[in-house]
C-alpha cells in the first residue's frame, strides 16, 4: 500500500512517499481502507521530535491520527461491525498511524458515520471533536447558562468547542482576529474578543471554565477572568499548581484518551444539526501535498481542520 513516512525527526521534508506492507489485524480489531485522515498538531510535533519522551517510536513512522474509511476486513472477537460500513475513528497513538491507504483499529475506537457525513468530514472530526468533548464535559462539567472562554475559536478544536459548548447550553465567549469575527458567530459564539487589539483579561469576569489552547501568558492571564472554583484545562501545557492554587481554580492538563463511545455522540450531534466539522483546506495524499499540509498546520493560523483525500 501507498503511505507516507518518516524515517528520522526533522522537518517537513522528513516525509517521505513509500510503497509498504499493508498491516495485519488483531482479533479485536478491523482494517480500514482509509478514505480521508485530517491534519494536527500532534503529527509534526511528533515529526519533529518533540514528543519522543511521552511517543518512543521505532522508525519507519506512519503519522496521522484521524481517519474516515470503509472496512475491508474484521478480526475474530469484532462484533458491533460489520465488512462494508462507512465508519471514522482516532486510531490508537501508535507508530502504524493513518497517513496510509490502509490502517488497523480497535474496534473501540471506531464510530458509525451518518449517512449524510462525508469522509472528508468526518476525517476532520475525530481529534479535535473529542478533545472539545473531553475537556467541556469529562473536565469541565459545563451545563446551562455556564460561562465559557474558548480560546483560538477558529482552529480546529476551537470550532468543535464552540459547538458543544452551545449544545450544552452555555454562553460562549472565544478569541479570534477580526477576520474571523463572523465566522466563529456563526458557529454560535456569543461574544468574540480581537486578540490582536483586545486585553480578554480585562474585560471578562466570573466565568466559569476557560479552555487554553494556547499556554504561556495566555495561560497565566486566563486565571483572572474565572470565579473562585471555576476550572481551567489546558490542551498546549501543564498548569502551574501554584497559580491555580492562588486564583482558587480547579486546573489540569488534557491529553485525549480515544473513545468510540464518545465519538459516536459526536456523530449523533452531527445528526441533529448542531455540529458541523468546518474544513479550512484539502490536500491530495502524495509527498508534497502532506509536507505543505504540515507547513500550513505549523502556521498555528490555519482556519478549522487541514484534511487529506486519501481516496
Amino acid at each position: 500500500m501507498k503511505a507516507i513516512v518518516i524515517d528520522q525527526y526533522g522537518d517537513k521534508d522528513v516525509l517521505q512517499e513509500r510503497e509498504v506492507d499493508q498491516p495485519s489485524i488483531q482479533e479485536d480489531q478491523v482494517l480500514l481502507e482509509i478514505h480521508a485522515t485530517s491534519i494536527n498538531p500532534i503529527d509534526w510535533k511528533v515529526r519533529a521530535g518533540y514528543l519522543t519522551d511521552m511517543l518512543p517510536f521505532e522508525f519507519p513512522i506512519i503519522l496521522g491520527w484521524d481517519a474516515a474509511g470503509i472496512i475491508v476486513e474484521k478480526g475474530s472477537n469484532v462484533t458491533n461491525f460489520e465488512v462494508g460500513e462507512r465508519v471514522f475513528t482516532r486510531p490508537a497513538t501508535t507508530r502504524q498511524g493513518t497517513y496510509a491507504e490502509y490502517a488497523p483499529v480497535d474496534e473501540n475506537l471506531l464510530a458509525k458515520m451518518p449517512a449524510s457525513m462525508s469522509f472528508e468530514e468526518a476525517a476532520a472530526i475525530p481529534l479535535a471533536g473529542l478533545t472539545a468533548w473531553q475537556c467541556l464535559v469529562d473536565f469541565a462539567g459545563v451545563k446551562k447558562d455556564d460561562k465559557v472562554l474558548i480560546h483560538a475559536g477558529a482552529g480546529g478544536v476551537g470550532t468543535f468547542a464552540i459547538q458543544i459548548a452551545k449544545s450544552l447550553g452555555a454562553y460562549v465567549t472565544t478569541t479570534a482576529s477580526e477576520e474571523n469575527e463572523e465566522f466563529v458567530k456563526s458557529l454560535g459564539a456569543d461574544q468574540v474578543i480581537n486578540y490582536k487589539t483586545e486585553d480578554f483579561s480585562q474585560i471578562l469576569h466570573d466565568y466559569d471554565f476557560v479552555l487554553d489552547s494556547m499556554g504561556g501568558e495566555v495561560q497565566s492571564n486566563s486565571y483572572k477572568v474565572l470565579k473562585p472554583k471555576g476550572k481551567l484545562v489546558s490542551i498546549a501545557a501543564p498548569p502551574n499548581e501554584e497559580e491555580a492554587q492562588k486564583y482558587e481554580v480547579e486546573a489540569g492538563f488534557l491529553w485525549l484518551d480515544p473513545k468510540g463511545e464518545q465519538l459516536q455522540k459526536l456523530a449523533d450531534l452531527y445528526e441533529a444539526g448542531k455540529l458541523k466539522a468546518v474544513i479550512g483546506e484539502t490536500f491530495d495524499f502524495n509527498e508534497k501535498s502532506l509536507q505543505a499540509a504540515h507547513a500550513l498546520s505549523e502556521t498555528h493560523h490555519a482556519r478549522g481542520k487541514i484534511v487529506i483525500k486519501v481516496k
